[in-house]
């Protein structure tokens, strides 16, 4: 499976939940049981090879203003609701993660920002459709710290001043 087609699933699955990160997880494991455990591998593969690479503190920093606070997990969780925004509104984040503020059309902090069910999908349709845990994807782990410089997110101040589009957009009112 090329990223193409690895983007074209995503996107499709998506359109059909209609933005709803459960239905999304749910059509995306039907749509991975239709292929063959190679290539739902391959795909396994892309989602965690971007998965890690939005490990970054500036991403971090962009969910704490559009979820009010990002916890180590609700982060995990925005990192897999990010990827399946699409490829356009997950390179432009990784980018630069301010640029949220124009890619996305909306953000409901009750139904947007946590993908966790997403995250689970390609183990979910592989246990389903072989009847065994997928087996390591032999990919690198994750770091143990994320990507670039740490700053604290319970200042608003500083978040504001380094997401001034995000913060205008979503920040507290």
């Amino acid at each position: 499976m090329d990223e193409t087609e690895f983007w074209e699933i995503i996107d499709s699955t998506r359109e059909a939940a209609e933005g709803d990160p459960e239905e999304h997880a749910d059509l995306l494991v039907e749509r991975l049981m239709r292929l063959d455990p190679d290539s739902l591998l391959d795909f396994a593969r892309h989602f965690e090879a971007r998965y890690n690479r939005a490990y970054r503190w500036d991403l971090w920093g962009a969910a704490a203003v559009l979820l009010g606070g990002a916890s180590d997990d609700a982060f995990d969780y925005f990192r897999c609701w990010l990827i399946a925004q699409g490829r356009e509104v997950f390179e432009g984040a990784v980018h630069d993660p301010d640029a949220l503020a124009e890619l996305l059309d909306d953000f409901d902090e009750e139904l947007d920002g946590d993908g966790e069910e997403l995250g689970y999908a390609a183990d979910e349709a592989y246990e389903q459709l072989t009847g065994v845990v997928a087996p390591d994807l032999g990919l690198p782990p994750q770091p143990s710290e994320p990507a670039g410089t740490p700053f604290g997110f319970d200042d608003d101040t500083a978040l504001a001043e380094r997401f001034p589009a995000l913060w205008e957009r979503f920040g507290p009112v």
